[in-house]
């Protein structure tokens, strides 16, 4: 006896953003769309809202290659069911009742240059979900069968959305820093959406030692995900170049530094704290994106940088 499917409407609910450049969303009514060839129809139980959905709205981003249209539909951390499948999405093994993921990458073309080398989150022709591809703040959105994430049984969906795109861009940029087991990392930004997932799986999992720095409120928060010391920024002086707050974070590991400093947080004054917390052979990612006017990263000296073998590299989302 076949299956029953599942029950598909015509038409389905979406949050947009009516008025790109401000805070301002709207709820409309789209027709649910069929899925084309190697596509899946998804029935979206769960989005995340990060940053970059504000960001997006709000055109906050200098670098953006285009405003954001009126009408787009946001989102990118979504978990929902499969509910129908276009033609030849069954040879990805995907099938219909399967819990999965969309993420900021909706789709990469798996050909150009960076896909080969398995950097499909910097590909040529991909598509982000929430900026000129509908996105997961809607009911049903559509996906390539080879490129969405299947979600494991174990793993609730509203803890799985914002791993998605947070959780796989630190665990990426902790893998980036080169840093090994009783490491010290110092993550900026440790109690936001990106930072306190840093700290979590650099301590759980990468077995890395995490000095967290943030606002005092965030202290609990940083603390509980798994980070050895806090700092709170409020503390030190902003006149001083950073000398206060370097002294401080240098005190707390080993009098040397950090072997890595994640970046998390959209500050350009973070950055500029950056590469004086490293030690010798220390690695600073760039993950944070502001949404100032574009500057380069202050004292990053080249005269420093290579008398201290530093290196500064930026990561992006997770493949």
């Amino acid at each position: 006896m076949a299956a029953e499917m599942p029950f598909v409407p015509q038409s389905h609910k979406a949050v947009v953003y009516d008025k790109p450049g401000i805070i301002s969303t709207k709820v409309v009514t789209l027709e649910t769309p069929d899925p084309g060839p190697g596509e899946v129809l998804i029935n979206l139980t769960h989005s995340g809202v990060c940053h970059s959905d504000f960001a997006v709205m709000t055109v906050a981003w200098k670098g953006l290659v285009k405003p954001t249209a009126a009408g787009q539909i946001g989102g990118h951390e979504g978990v929902g069911t499969v509910v129908k499948l276009g033609l030849g999405a069954e040879t990805t093994n995907i099938k219909i009742g399967d819990r999965v993921g969309v993420k900021w990458i909706a789709s990469a073309c798996g050909r150009c240059a960076p896909c080969l080398v398995r950097s499909d989150g910097l590909c040529f022709n991909q598509k982000i979900s929430g900026y000129y591809t509908p996105g997961t703040f809607q009911q049903f959105t559509l996906g390539p069968a080879n490129y969405v994430t299947p979600i494991p049984d174990g793993l609730d969906s509203a803890a799985a959305a914002p791993l998605l795109c947070a959780g796989v861009t630190v665990y990426s940029a902790l893998l980036k820093s080169q840093t090994k087991p009783g490491d010290w990392v110092v993550v900026s930004g440790a109690g936001g959406g990106l930072g306190h997932l840093a700290v979590q799986i650099g301590a759980r999992v990468l077995g890395l030692r995490v000095t967290g720095i943030d606002h005092a409120s965030k202290a609990d928060l940083v603390k509980e995900s798994g980070a050895e010391h806090f700092v709170d920024i409020t503390q030190f002086p902003r006149d001083d170049e950073g000398a206060a707050i370097t002294a401080y974070v240098k005190s707390l590991t080993d009098g040397l530094g950090a072997s890595s400093v994640i970046v998390c947080t959209a500050a350009d004054i973070a950055y500029a704290q950056a590469v004086p917390f490293l030690r010798f052979n220390g690695t600073a990612v760039c993950v944070g994106m502001p949404e100032s006017d574009l500057v380069p990263i202050a004292k990053a000296i080249p005269s420093t940088i290579v008398t201290n073998q530093y290196r500064i590299v930026g990561s992006s989302v997770g493949n």
